[in-house]
């Protein structure tokens, strides 16, 4: 039997796997491209990628032999996994390991959007002294403020412990399940409440442009946006317009719409903080993504597979 880790780090994780797996890693770089993985994935049983590696149907029906696909992260809607199903194999994922980064990626975003370091960090480079102008630089702080999280899973609930700590007011959107101990909402009351809404929903065909044109002109002109779930969460372009036409504060971006792709007019706007999707990339994520894929690969081996999303 054999496994194709698509990564090239922290190889120490796969060592201690059941006799008779050979486990061969992407050599040098960190994924094979989607030619590499046509030309590859038909010798595979177990495949370990990242849960951004497009796994299109057209490359499953190559994968004769494959029987698991485990991604590393939290997401899965990098591959059709009713399909995946109907081809017998399993898919899994990493849902604990990019709690905490991703949590912390998201209060960065807001404190870089809200405090304007993220804005006044690129500018003091080039106006140097000049910038030293406190009245043109007045933030706003966090204490105080109703933070609307949308989606409140483990990140959601994990960024609503750390709002805590700033001395927020959490609100928050779910549609099956009740959090005690925070106040639920409707989508469109939230929005209309929130100063700060920030979004933690898996992209699913309910969840593609679940804020829109619609959506955004409920928030109020004072309040900010923050997405630190995936791109086609938000339309996008619908974002632009709103931003352009001053409807809303600002918007803190760590996901696009069409990665790596970041809409040009996004790049010149003061009020926006962009990162490219850093937000489960820290050496702690990486190395524990990588464990729990191990594990999950044995634990598929011995009959009980974890983490299954199909």
């Amino acid at each position: 039997m054999k496994a194709l880790v698509n990564a090239d780090y922290y190889r120490e994780t796969f060592l201690d796997m059941p006799d008779g797996l050979e486990i061969c890693f992407a050599e040098g770089k960190p994924l094979y491209s989607v030619k590499e993985m046509a030309d590859h994935i038909q010798d595979f049983d177990i495949l370990v990628i990242s849960s951004l590696f497009p796994l299109s149907n057209v490359l499953l029906d190559k994968a004769s032999k494959l029987k698991l696909v485990c991604n590393l992260g939290a997401g899965f809607n990098n591959l059709d996994v009713r399909y995946a199903r109907e081809l017998g194999i399993t898919v899994c994922n990493t849902p604990d390991a990019v709690t905490q980064s991703t949590a912390e990626i998201t209060l960065s975003l807001m404190l870089g959007l809200m405090r304007r370091t993220a804005e006044t960090n690129h500018r003091i480079r080039s106006e140097k002294e000049a910038l030293w102008k406190y009245n043109l630089l007045t933030s706003r702080s966090l204490e105080g403020k109703t933070l609307g999280i949308v989606g409140m899973g483990k990140i959601g609930r994990r960024v609503a412990e750390m709002a805590a700590v700033f001395r927020m007011q959490v609100v928050y959107y779910n549609p099956h399940t009740e959090v005690p101990g925070y106040r639920r909402l409707p989508l469109g009351e939230l929005l209309k409440t929130a100063d700060i809404v920030s979004l933690h929903v898996p992209l699913n065909e309910h969840t593609r442009h679940l804020i829109g044109k619609e959506e955004l002109a409920l928030m109020k002109p004072r309040a900010v946006l923050v997405n630190t779930a995936r791109g086609p969460v938000v339309d996008e372009q619908a974002l632009v317009e709103c931003l352009q036409q001053g409807r809303i504060a600002g918007a803190a971006l760590d996901v696009y719409e069409h990665e790596p792709h970041v809409p040009e007019a996004l790049y010149s706007m003061d009020n926006v903080v962009l990162t490219p999707h850093i937000g489960g990339n820290t050496e702690e994520t990486l190395h524990s993504m990588m464990e729990t894929a191990a594990l999950n690969v044995k634990a598929f081996l011995q009959g009980s597979p974890l983490h299954v999303v199909n």
